[in-house]
This record gives structure tokens, C-alpha cells and sequence, in this order.
């Protein structure tokens, strides 16, 4: 299946598998550094396909993903987004991101914060914007940790 049919089967898939919940709905789709992006429009079940610390999301995210893996899909890697949430966490993380830049720029101590993939992903990227910030990750599973630090001088 090439990325075309890939991204098809991908919202198509969702939208089956949300009707199976009484919500139907169209799903946009699209693709961005081969990863399948799906949004879901706000309905009056969002809590529910998001669920508590996004878990209902990761696995609606899981069962697409492994469902185009079994197609021998050519792009396999899938985000769900319901009603913006993720979008709207993404930009709330990238502000906190921020405000924990700035006091490891003003401190000059390394800062080590607990978040999942996703998340150390968005402070990551942020961090880049800075010529004087690192970050690493350290650990393993949930226990993993984003470090926060300023580059050695030489």
C-alpha cells in the first residue's frame, strides 16, 4: 500500500472504528514527516476518545497504526488528534518550555523535568531556537527525564 493509499486507509480506518462509538464524523487526514496525521472534529464524546492523560488517544493511535502495519502499509507511524487537544497541550508545553529555558539562561543549573515522548519532543524543538540551551533525555520507560542544561563554552 504507498503513502496515498496508506493515508486513506488511515482515516477511513478511524472513521470506522469511531462509528463503532456512535460518532460519525469525517476525518481529515494528511501527512507530515511521514507520519499520518488524523484529526477528529470536536463531538460530545471528547473526553472519551481522549481519556485520562491522553491514554484513550495513544490507543486509537496504536490500533491505526497496527492495523496499517498488518496492510503492509508504506507509512505505519500515526498521530490522532481529537478537537485540537494535542495542538492545544503542544503549545501549552512549548510555553512552559520557555519559562523553564529561561530560568535554566538565568540560574545557569541544569533542570531535569518528567514528561512523556511527545512532550520532550515539543521541548526539544523549542530549545533549538537557543544557541547557549541543550536538552538530552536520560533513563529508561516512563522513569526516562528531559534535561534542560546550557552548553559548555569552550
Amino acid at each position: 500500500m504507498n503513502k496515498d493509499e496508506s493515508i486513506r486507509f488511515a482515516a477511513r480506518y478511524l472513521e470506522d472504528l469511531l462509528s463503532f462509538f456512535g460518532i460519525n464524523v469525517a476525518v481529515n487526514s494528511t501527512i507530515d514527516d511521514e507520519v499520518i496525521q488524523l484529526s477528529v472534529p470536536s463531538t460530545s464524546l471528547n473526553s472519551l476518545l481522549i481519556g485520562r492523560n491522553a491514554d484513550n488517544l495513544r490507543a486509537l493511535q496504536h490500533v491505526v497504526s497496527m492495523a496499517l502495519v498488518s496492510k503492509g502499509a508504506e507509512v505505519t507511524r500515526v498521530n490522532v488528534d481529537v478537537a485540537n487537544y494535542k495542538r492545544q497541550r503542544a503549545d501549552r508545553i512549548a510555553e512552559k518550555a520557555e519559562g523553564w529555558i529561561r530560568k535554566v539562561r538565568e540560574t545557569g543549573e541544569p533542570m531535569e523535568i518528567n514528561l512523556n515522548a511527545a512532550d520532550r519532543r515539543i521541548v526539544h524543538k523549542a530549545a533549538q531556537d537557543y544557541s547557549d540551551i541543550e536538552t538530552h533525555s536520560e533513563g529508561e520507560g516512563r522513569e526516562r527525564k528531559l534535561i534542560i542544561s546550557k552548553k559548555d563554552v569552550d
